[in-house]
């Protein structure tokens, strides 16, 4: 395929061509929009842009002019970022990661839904979030039959194309056309009570299309661009971020030797993130070679192994690279390609398939407290980082399901072990194993008080080990309830360095 209007061969399609700012003009204000784009790949690029400088032009005439915004996962500045700033997004779902959007939402002047990402789809087909008026999608090309072939991410797509009134496309030229091909549409998931299995027995295994279906007469613009994905940027492993993945390396080595893993792993799931980054890198030193993923994200680490022969193949629903990974990305695809496969989210994170497969699931956390319930989105409670994501549907399915985090935050002023944690979003059913740069505490087959002395031993840093063990002694003698004992008048209040 080749760039320019090229890109759009259905003549249908290319009769809708118009500028960004004619199809922003065609958002009404009060519209619930599907955007396309899963940690800042595959977003549309221009129409967001366009549609904020329309808003921001509305808010000066004082005449109202809000959406409501959903999306894949979080997406990027020029489409989070420029609508929170002029105040344009009445309510956001299901996950953000942006500075100017979560301000807004813990500031109380936008509403959050934080919502599994492997529910959102199926709950827009069950009609629970409203009705979806128009969807924004990029594509990396219109065939001449209508078919859409997607770009470097699928996330929500499917549902946005089907479930919408209105659909605006942005065709953009700057996606590598060699793409074609690694995308995999199913489109066999049905409501209630007429579901049937997903045929997925491996991570490779191909059960759908390779692009979009899409009803032309729903199509109302087609906005060309040409602009690159906002590229993730990864700092390099620090000395923490290495000492978290050798723990989990030198845990998985173990878990082969005890025969409770095959030599080549299980699939792989990895968040987003350095730390989730720097045990990918680690995995390229490791032991271990046949590996796969089915995960969320293809980032830089899973890249590498995958160039490197230690991974087989890889199935996500978006890239996450850096600059320069993206630059490879592009460069070596047509060897690539055959290795990366790229689903709706509601096939890559749907509980039936990370169950069968048996996934060892990797995730960062923000906080745990002493007998393994993890805080993922909140800070004190009550103000929102960035969303559940993707976790907590690894997590409650996963063979393993592992959480990691630095020890401490804020320059160790603030242990990430606590006595109760503020939010929680996993509770210690869903977590087997916590990981931080001080050691791995390995919780299965543990009741709460055994849980609570291994992770005060081995994932607490060592200045607030004291603090926690008194908090949990003095729990065993004076709680009312000795099962899982708390000090209530106590259990949130900051606990100190020693």
């Amino acid at each position: 395929m080749a760039g320019g209007r090229a890109r759009i061969m259905s003549s249908a399609f290319r009769a809708k061509l118009m500028s960004a700012d004619d199809a922003a003009a065609l958002v009404p204000h009060g519209a619930n929009v599907g955007m396309s784009g899963f940690t800042g790949s595959g977003y549309p690029k221009a129409v967001p842009q366009a549609l904020a400088r329309r808003i921001e032009d509305a808010h000066g005439r004082g005449e109202p002019y809000r959406i409501g915004m959903w999306t894949g996962a979080s997406t990027a500045p020029e489409l989070d970022g420029a609508l929170a700033k002029v105040n344009g997004i009445e309510l956001r779902l299901p996950y953000q990661s942006d500075p100017i959007t979560r301000e807004r939402i813990n500031s109380g002047t936008m509403d959050y839904i934080d919502i599994h990402l492997s529910h959102v789809a199926q709950h827009v087909w069950f009609g629970f979030l409203g009705h979806l008026d128009v969807a924004v999608v990029e594509v990396a090309a219109i065939l001449p039959d209508g078919r859409l072939v997607p770009s470097t991410s699928i996330g929500n797509n499917k549902t946005w194309l089907d479930q919408a009134d209105r659909i605006i496309l942005e065709v953009n030229t700057a996606m590598n056309p060699a793409m074609q091909g690694m995308h995999d549409i199913y489109y066999g998931t049905r409501l209630p009570p007429h579901r049937t299995p997903i045929p997925i027995l491996a991570p490779g295994d191909r059960i759908g299309e390779t692009t979009f279906r899409c009803d032309p007469a729903k199509v109302i613009a087609v906005v060309e661009t040409d602009a690159p994905d906002r590229d993730t940027s990864f700092a390099p492993p620090d000395t923490v971020s290495k000492a978290i993945a050798g723990h989990i390396l030198e845990f998985l080595g173990h878990e082969v030797k005890r025969g409770r893993l095959p030599p080549e792993l299980l699939p792989l799931q990895s968040g987003v993130g350095n730390v989730a980054n720097a045990v990918m890198a680690g995995l390229e030193d490791g032991p271990f070679s046949g590996l796969t993923a089915y995960t969320e994200v293809l980032q830089d680490g899973m890249l590498d192994l995958i160039r490197s022969g230690r991974m087989v193949l890889a199935s996500a629903t978006a890239l996450s690279l850096s600059a320069e990974a993206a630059g490879v990305f592009n460069r070596e695809l047509e060897q690539l390609r055959d290795r990366i496969v790229l689903r709706p989210q509601e096939i890559s994170n749907h509980p039936e398939v990370i169950r069968r497969l048996g996934v060892v699931a990797m995730n960062g956390m923000i906080e745990a407290d002493i007998y393994g319930n993890v805080n993922s989105t909140h800070i004190r409670g009550t103000s929102i980082m960035n969303g559940i994501g993707g976790s907590g549907d690894f997590a409650r399915n996963a063979y393993l399901s592992i959480f990691m985090t630095p020890s401490t935050a804020k320059q160790g002023s603030v242990s990430s072990i606590v006595p109760m944690a503020t939010h929680v979003d996993h509770t210690e059913h869903d977590v087997q194993v916590l990981v931080t740069e001080n050691g791995l505490a390995d919780l299965r087959g543990l009741s709460p008080k055994q849980r609570a002395r291994i992770i005060i031993a081995n994932a607490a840093h060592p200045s607030f080990r004291p603090a926690l063990t008194d908090y949990f002694e003095r729990a065993c003698l004076t709680s009312p309830g000795k099962h899982t004992p708390h000090l209530l008048d106590e259990a949130l209040r900051l606990i100190r360095p020693v």
